[in-house]
């Protein structure tokens, strides 16, 4: 006898009440649950339609990120919000043509789809650019000039931001700025990990009561968590106002295998003027600007960069990077009504200039932080593959 889906009561094969759903029969007990069955299908299908103007996603795209890498939890929602897909041989498969309607990708409890679980909570996005012409930072320069107009206005009484070692050629050095000449000593971007924290710490213990604090997202992360840690700091970070300013942050690398790769390649790092990452590719400025792949450097990337998810430093009030943005301009995501209010004072003052991030840019942001949430499934893939090596070897 078979069983109403709605009410899981038995039902007489010879009731009235009947659907087709997927090419198989349902049957229910009274009117009220076949309805109900009928429109958790109809669902389905409206769900179908929205997706209909949007990217083309096939399930090639779903079987690719989530089921090869076996990533997949076996939930069954893709089965269940496509008549074409079933479990085959332990796995999502398709037993008919795919029609790219991307129901399936979208249902995934793994995938990862939302502007919020790709780049966080965000009040407003913009491409800015430093209008200050002693400015030489990366990109558009912005971190320093808002760095630059809360000391002159008062707002804040130091910074802990980093600088070049004056000893060791492009080694981070974090320091409590409180001048407009270490600020601008500060500016550009060094891809080695800076360890602020300590410096953080001194600064409060100091008497700084109103601190900016820049860093990537596992920096602003340590801030936020001893902000709210109930273990014997918080009424240290009682004492200050702290300001965050998040740097995107892809990968970092150990300063000696920047060193070695660079000597490998004829280029001593006391004469590198400049370095930046953009588009998978590593560029260097010295007596000429060279160019390689950044996977050459994958062997000096720090081993917690791959298990780190968070490119655009989300628990920030500011965050602030390259990706989305023209040269020379830095896309700044304002995440707190703080962030976005001096945002938009340091405007006003003539420090920045602001203009809306466009929607490539945006879209561009979120494919780059898609790639860093979805790269811890790969670790699978890539420890077979080291292993490979090893054995090969």
């Amino acid at each position: 006898m078979p069983i109403d889906p709605i009410c899981k009561e038995p039902v007489n094969e010879s009731t009235e009440f009947r659907s087709i759903y997927k090419n198989k029969e349902y049957y229910f007990c009274s009117e009220n649950c076949k309805k109900k069955f009928d429109e958790l299908d109809k669902s389905v299908i409206r769900v179908r339609r929205s997706l209909k103007d949007k990217e083309r996603i096939s399930f090639g795209k779903l079987k690719r990120e989530i089921i090869d890498p076996g990533i997949c939890t076996l939930c069954g929602a893709c089965v269940a919000s496509c008549e074409v897909l079933a479990i085959a041989a332990g796995k999502p498969a398709l037993k008919g043509p795919c029609t790219a309607c991307g129901v399936c990708y979208n249902q995934c409890p793994r995938t990862i789809t939302t502007e919020s679980s790709l780049i966080g909570n965000v009040r407003d996005v913009f491409s800015a650019r430093s209008m200050l012409s002693e400015v030489k930072g990366q990109d558009g320069g912005v971190v320093t000039s808002m760095l630059l107009y809360a000391l002159e206005e008062g707002l804040i009484d130091s910074a802990v931001v980093t600088v070049k070692s004056e000893d060791e050629p492009w080694r981070p050095v974090p320091i409590i700025a409180q001048t407009k000449e270490d600020l601008l000593r500060s500016a550009g971007s060094i891809y080695v990990h800076s360890l602020t924290m300590e410096t953080l710490m001194s600064a409060i213990k100091r008497g700084s009561r109103s601190i900016a604090f820049v860093g990537p997202s596992c920096n602003i992360d340590a801030v936020h968590k001893m902000q709210n840690s109930p273990y014997g700091l918080l009424h240290m970070f009682m004492r200050a106002n702290i300001l965050k300013m998040g740097l995107f942050c892809m990968d970092t690398f150990n300063y000696e295998g920047i060193k070695k790769f660079l000597e490998e390649k004829a280029i001593p790092l006391s004469t590198v003027q400049e370095m930046k990452i953009r588009k998978g590719m590593f560029r260097v400025k010295a007596e000429s600007i060279q160019i390689f792949p950044l996977n050459e450097l994958d062997i000096y990337r720090n081993g917690s960069c791959t298990v780190c998810t968070d490119l655009t430093a989300e628990k920030a009030d500011l965050s602030f990077g390259g990706v989305g943005s023209k040269e020379g301009h830095t896309t700044v995501l304002a995440r707190t009504g703080l962030g976005l209010e001096l945002f938009h004072d340091a405007e006003d003052r003539g420090y920045i200039r602001i203009e809306p991030l466009a929607k490539e840019g945006l879209e561009s942001v979120l494919r780059q932080a898609k790639s860093k949430k979805v790269q811890m499934y790969m670790i699978k893939k890539r420890m077979e593959k080291g292993t490979a090596i090893k054995a090969i070897s």
